[in-house]
């Protein structure tokens, strides 16, 4: 009996120590997001328990700066997913612009998400009515060095309009929409979903127009970026507005670590469009998710996993 029992308790011992080796050597994901109140957050904290429920891989998520910083994180081996803006983590990739001589490949990408429209929005007392009237203007064009700043610079010089010809402000959204509300800009750049809060409130007290990128413009774009898409901004998205606005995007993706495995990559991408309906219940930019989306306007190679 005693021989029996000591056989079971070494079993059981066994079995025990097996299971903890097996939980321990589990893979487990960081994802990188952005400011806590912020969509990439969000966004990233509800696909985050999705995934995690739908593919048995623990996934963490962290707070950050967003782009730039989880791009940098990632190749300091910090995370293993992060979330950010496609024409970013093309700067990344060339080494240009935000990343001016620091050259960036240890990712690659799993999936484009959503949209993040590029919203030029203008006083129309001011007489502006296309992107080429902003010439000598009062014109807030982002943070400085924000991705936002780039992209104005870039749609500008599509209507052979630079920096020199207009008197460039560096503000946040907020403040932008604060200076236009006061007359102190004649308009201003905003990268964001739309619609965006800051506009909306603005619109609630103020006559503003949003400026369309006609296809021509759109497509001397996308042949110098390719990662711009173009968007319409629906009608009714901002009060007073009664049309469709043409304009172009940049896209939140997610981006994986070269080191992570091509069978964990090629997990996490299929519940990530196969999870649509989920993801889309939990966070409403889970309407924009689809194999067609997740690989459009995107310029750095995909992993083997996404690709798969």
């Amino acid at each position: 009996m005693k021989v029996k029992i000591a056989l079971i308790s070494g079993l059981m011992l066994c079995l025990l120590v097996l299971g903890v080796y097996a939980r321990g050597s589990s893979e487990q994901i960081r994802m990188a997001t952005g400011g806590n109140t912020g969509t990439y957050y969000a966004f990233g904290s509800a696909v985050g328990q999705i995934l995690t429920e739908k593919t048995g891989i623990p996934i963490t998520i962290q707070s950050t700066g967003a782009s730039k910083a989880n791009i940098q994180l990632i190749a300091a081996g910090e995370v293993e997913l992060a979330i950010v803006q496609n024409d970013v983590m093309d700067y990344a990739y060339r080494g240009v612009d935000l990343f001016n001589g620091e050259k960036i490949t240890d990712f690659t990408t799993m999936a484009a998400l959503y949209a993040e429209v590029c919203q030029v929005v203008a006083n129309p007392a001011a007489g502006i009515t296309t992107v080429a009237d902003l010439k000598g203007k009062n014109v807030s064009v982002g943070d400085a060095g924000s991705g936002t700043e780039f992209n104005a610079r870039q749609i500008l010089e599509a209507y052979g309009v630079s920096f020199d010809d207009i008197n460039k402000q560096n503000l946040s959204f907020g403040a932008s929409a604060d200076a236009l509300r006061d007359n102190k800009i004649d308009a201003f750049f905003c990268v964001a979903g739309a619609p965006t809060t800051a506009i909306v409130d603005l619109a609630i007290g103020k006559d503003i127009v949003v400026l369309d990128i006609d296809d021509a413009h759109a497509a001397q774009l996308r042949q110098k970026y390719p990662f711009y898409t173009q968007f319409p901004v629906p009608a009714g998205s901002y009060r007073g507005q009664n049309a469709a606005v043409k304009t172009v995007a940049v896209k939140a993706t997610f981006i994986v670590s070269n080191k992570l495995s091509e069978d964990t990559v090629y997990r996490l991408t299929k519940n990530l469009i196969e999870g649509k309906g989920d993801i889309e219940r939990a966070h409403a930019k889970g309407s924009e998710l689809s194999s067609a989306y997740a690989v459009d306007g995107i310029s750095v190679p995909f992993h083997p996993g996404a690709a798969k």
